[in-house]
């Protein structure tokens, strides 16, 4: 695997690694659907930090998804996978308030109280779907957000994101209370989860009256899932410069080349839903991402990872892991640069 640069935030960036310097900023909305000069040269030797829009915020380009720790990773496991994640030079992690009714955030929180790390990590929660906490009105934000932060032992959340759109609340209510939360110090900055491009337009406007800007999106979008993202969403993300983390990044374990057959479909949770790409057109993807995968000697994970980080706007895609050794395969798609011609192929079958 490619020496993976360690990472630290603001402050804390400058010290130990070359090029983690907190002024470096990867400027991702000006990058091409993907890079035509690209080359098959082997992995990376380092892996650079991406920054997350407009912020201050940079990231090792892959977002570990916490929506397993205390569902199909217990405890220990969760602790575990969080350590391998470090080790390999990880610092953004993605959860969310609902996720097993808020046990994640509260695994990550321990994490972070055992290990003492909490300034060298980015954390992003979500709010919005807590049964709790619903919605986005200004109570069940505030309510939410402190809610998290105990879960968590943090006094700040990195990046908060509305987990759905709320149309039964004024957007410029809900960002209202989210300029207070970031006035007091609790939030850093703002995404948006299953927003619609036309609201995301809606968002912006606002923000020209001095309401806080969504800088990044958690769309739906893999190699088998492409045409939600690939329309006015893309654009709009293009257009406004946000950080794009695409969520469900290996199709619920498909794209790891685990379920290739209805043999290999379990009763599991993750399994079902995966049922819906074992499928002619599945087979398909899944036969170009084996060839690419044995040209770089890496995993079909790492390829369909690489895949999108080579998508313009993409920062960090989000991917979980359900044991410590799936983490490396994960962490391993930042350094893998895929030739045009492998691009090509890789966009032709999933279309």
């Amino acid at each position: 695997m490619a020496q993976l640069l360690p990472l630290r935030l603001r402050d804390h960036s400058s010290r130990g690694a070359k090029g983690a310097g907190a002024d470096e900023r990867v400027e991702t909305s000006a990058l091409p659907v993907f890079d035509p000069a690209l080359e098959l040269t082997g992995p990376l030797s380092i892996v650079a930090p991406r920054r997350i829009g407009e912020s201050d915020l940079a990231v090792y380009p892959l977002s570990l998804g916490a929506s397993v720790f205390g569902w199909t990773a217990d405890s220990e496991t969760s602790l575990s996978i969080l350590d391998r994640f470090a080790q390999l030079g990880g610092n953004f992690v993605d959860t969310a308030d609902s996720y097993v009714g808020g046990r994640s955030e509260v695994l990550i929180g321990r994490w972070m109280q055992e290990r003492g790390n909490r300034d060298g990590m980015v954390i992003a929660t979500k709010v919005g779907r807590h049964q709790d906490n619903p919605g986005l009105s200004s109570v069940s934000i505030v309510r939410a957000v402190e809610a998290s932060l105990e879960r968590l032992q943090t006094d700040h959340i990195d990046l908060l994101y509305f987990h759905d759109d709320d149309l039964t609340v004024p957007l410029e209510d809900s960002l209202a209370t989210v300029e207070w939360l970031i006035e007091s110090g609790k939030v850093r900055y703002l995404g948006a989860s299953n927003f619609s491009a036309d609201r995301l337009i809606e968002a912006r406007i606002l923000s020209s009256t001095g309401l806080p800007k969504f800088i990044a999106i958690e769309p739906h979008y893999n190699l088998v899932h492409r045409a939600e993202f690939e329309s006015d969403l893309r654009i709009v993300a293009s257009a406004q410069g946000l950080a794009v983390m695409p969520c469900y990044a290996l199709a619920n374990g498909f794209l790891t080349g685990k379920y290739r057959t209805k043999d290999d479909l379990k009763a599991g949770a993750r399994s079902v839903r995966a049922a819906e790409y074992v499928n002619r057109r599945g087979q398909r993807v899944l036969a170009v991402l084996d060839r690419v995968a044995r040209e770089h000697e890496s995993t079909v994970a790492s390829i369909a990872l690489a895949w999108l980080l080579a998508k313009r706007s993409i920062v960090a895609p989000v991917a979980s892991a359900s044991r410590p050794e799936q983490v490396d395969a994960l962490m391993a798609a930042a350094a893998i640069r895929l030739t045009r011609a492998q691009m090509l192929d890789l966009d032709r079958v999933s279309e």
